[in-house]
């Protein structure tokens, strides 16, 4: 195949359509009341929050902005303040910069200098709130998590990827970029560079080291099963970014699966024990 932009682009009337009935569908058969949904100001959370308002109404979705003192930025809150009036959707806004700061110092083996398990405390504890809204108010969770990222295995595990359905999954990073500007996001949110806001000016693609642009072609590469040396040639890229990309989705499929058990019973949870995904 050839990896080319046009490779990516969506039919974005149908996209949209599908990824609202999707989300009402689930919605109705699980007997819910709502939606919950952490809105970041990102493209991603942006885009779940927006389809969830189109698909159900606003009055029945809550987006939940949850930043905390080391990478709160009154942007990102203007984004989210101009995205809730235009979809019409609920907005709450907890600081969860106490409870951070009470796990810190509850942990007795916490230390401030590994960013990285510290970031992920916070993606846990955001997932938290989200859960406990959702429980609250008898609503599902929406996430925002999309396919570049979730093949990189660029999330926290039990944290920002955690949702009882993620409509986007399917999506593309650059593809979601496309959805939201065709469903209305207004272009400082669509055009704005990801990141997790685990840290201060962290910032998703310094991280992934590559563009999502380019990302996005290798892993539609890869998932049509084209080699290594074909994706490079294609796209002009070293050999070794492009196995560095490979190796890293194949390596990170652990956070993508429920937990392994050993197979002891005629039919195991998470193997061949299949059910329907709502109640009958």
């Amino acid at each position: 195949m050839l990896l080319t932009k046009e490779a990516l682009r969506l039919d974005l009337p149908l996209t949209a359509t599908r990824l609202k009935r999707f989300i009402k569908d689930y919605v109705e058969k699980t007997r819910a009341k709502g939606i919950v949904v952490a809105l970041s100001g990102g493209v991603d959370s942006s885009t779940a929050a927006a389809l969830s308002a189109l698909a159900i109404g606003g009055n029945k979705v809550l987006a939940l902005s949850m930043p905390e003192k080391e990478t709160c930025n009154a942007l990102d809150t203007k984004h989210i303040r101009k995205l809730a009036r235009k979809f019409r959707f609920t907005l709450e806004r907890i600081d969860i910069t106490n409870i951070l700061q009470a796990l810190y110092e509850s942990i007795p083996a916490f230390d401030p200098s590994d960013v990285v398990s510290k970031g992920n405390i916070k993606a846990r504890t955001r997932m938290i709130c989200t859960y406990y809204y959702a429980n609250l108010h008898n609503r599902i969770v929406v996430g925002p998590s999309d396919k570049s990222e979730t093949m990189m295995g660029y999330f926290t595990k039990w944290g920002d990827v955690a949702a009882d359905i993620a409509p986007l999954m399917d999506l593309y990073k650059t593809q979601v970029r496309q959805l939201a500007a065709h469903i209305g996001i207004p272009i400082e949110i669509t055009a704005k560079p990801s990141t997790p806001q685990l840290w201060p000016e962290q910032l998703a693609e310094d991280e992934l080291g590559i563009k999502y642009e380019l990302l996005d072609l290798v892993l539609l590469g890869l998932e049509n099963f084209m080699s290594a040396e074909d994706i490079a040639t294609q796209l002009n890229l070293r050999l070794k970014l492009v196995e560095g990309v490979k190796t890293r989705w194949l390596s990170t499929e652990h956070k993508r699966r429920t937990p392994l058990t050993t197979k002891i019973e005629y039919r195991t949870v998470g193997k061949d024990f299949r059910l329907p995904y709502t109640p009958p």
